[in-house]
């Protein structure tokens, strides 16, 4: 006979690993699988925030992640056009330090972290082939292990944690919500001695419709990314035939009033250069009948917002707590997903909002450089600015802010 499992998790990086280690610790039987085998690497912004690290801390992952020559970051820098918003990140779950972690080894330690639970089964280098239906409701999945061999596993519901190209939402045919193609092509690499400016911080450029971000890495390592328009098809097809000579001309030229030239002529790139060209900002059903989504397969929003990570592990903690909430109770599947669904939009549709809106890669206005040079004169509002990052605060309580500088201003 073969084994049947409470849930079955295809995926299993940051969203599917958290997953995972939530719902055994609520008593779950969990297989764990991934069409990978650890450690390896995806394409990521690697960057979260301190309250990411509050959710790591509590997965218990966050001292082993601390033993990886890792830079910890308390400052936070943007600047538009010629506008500087700097500041220190706001303390949240009394945190105070944000990471940018090489997903070789975050997802590893991760995995190594579910692995270590008795009810977590693990298996690596496993590709799913489709999902086992009854009656409309997915009750199972099959798949080719490592050595070709077809495998059938059963569960009372399969969660695709499998990423943006998402086998599972393909398979059960999850509805498209929201869909907004971004305007950008993006290109990041590692390198080596790349000066601070004073202490170690996150570092976000906007000149026109190019942006460039610099954030500190493990092992005395920076990754450095340029942000360009598609519409710019010379750069593109340069981006492809030479990604180092052009991204290191790109960052150079395009920010002139930056010290990013100066830095980079002294740095050494460390692995090979690394991009996208174009995405979509997604929105999907994220559950129905016998089946979930989360990470990116339920939602994807730009990079530029380094939300990625949070949204997967929070996401994982939301479905976690909606699953051992109703563990054993007869609820619809339609009651199941309402819930699931309305917890998700309450938690991350505002930051979807913005993201994509950065994706369309506008210039920014003249309104929208007056309220920047407002924000970076007052204190509060920066705090409030960058708190968004966090969730220290919500963009209204920014607004709410700006209004109140501009009031006082006027009487």
């Amino acid at each position: 006979m073969d084994k049947r499992y409470d849930v079955i998790i295809t995926g299993a990086r940051c969203a599917g690993s958290a997953l995972a280690i939530y719902l055994a610790k609520a008593g779950f039987h969990v297989l764990l699988i991934d069409r990978s085998t650890f450690p390896s690497d995806t394409l990521s912004t690697h960057t979260f925030f301190n309250n990411t690290v509050a959710l790591l801390r509590e997965l218990g992952v966050m001292e082993k992640l601390l033993e990886l020559n890792v830079t910890p970051v308390r400052d936070i820098k943007f600047q538009f056009e010629d506008t500087v918003i700097e500041g220190i990140i706001p303390e949240v779950h009394k945190e105070d330090s944000c990471y940018c972690i090489k997903r070789t080894y975050l997802d590893h330690i991760m995995l190594e972290q579910a692995k270590s639970h008795g009810n977590i089964s693990v298996l690596e280098g496993f590709r799913v082939t489709d999902v086992i239906q009854d009656d409309e409701a997915v009750i199972g999945i099959k798949g080719l292990n490592d050595n070709k061999v077809e495998k059938i596993f059963y569960a009372n519901i399969v969660v695709g944690a499998d990423g943006r190209a998402s086998t599972i939402r393909r398979l059960v045919k999850s509805e498209l919500k929201i869909s907004v193609s971004s305007k950008v092509g993006i290109y990041y690499g590692y390198f080596r001695r790349i000066a601070h400016n004073h202490r170690p911080k996150f570092e976000v450029y906007r000149r026109k419709d190019a942006t460039a971000i610099l954030f500190p890495t493990n092992d005395d390592l920076c990754v450095i990314v340029g942000i360009f328009p598609l519409e710019n098809k010379e750069l593109k097809e340069r981006f492809k035939l030479k990604p180092e000579e052009t991204l290191r001309h790109f960052l150079t030229n395009y920010f002139p009033n930056t010290t990013i030239g100066d830095r980079l002529a002294k740095a050494e790139l460390a692995g090979p250069i690394k991009g996208i060209l174009g995405y979509d900002n997604y929105w999907y059903k994220g559950m129905g009948k016998g089946w979930a989504l989360v990470g990116d397969a339920v939602c994807f929003k730009d990079p530029s917002m380094a939300q990625g990570i949070h949204d997967a592990i929070c996401g994982a903690r939301i479905l976690a707590g909606v699953l051992s909430k109703n563990k054993g109770q007869m609820m619809t599947w339609n009651q199941f997903s309402e819930q699931y669904q309305t917890a998700i939009e309450n938690e991350f549709m505002v930051r979807f909002h913005m993201g994509y809106e950065i994706s369309k890669n506008e210039p920014i206005t003249e309104q929208q450089d007056t309220i920047n040079k407002l924000i970076s004169s007052h204190p509060t509002a920066i705090e409030k600015f960058l708190g968004i990052y966090n969730y220290a605060n919500e963009p209204a309580e920014l607004e709410k802010e700006v209004a109140n500088i501009i009031q006082s201003i006027s009487e």
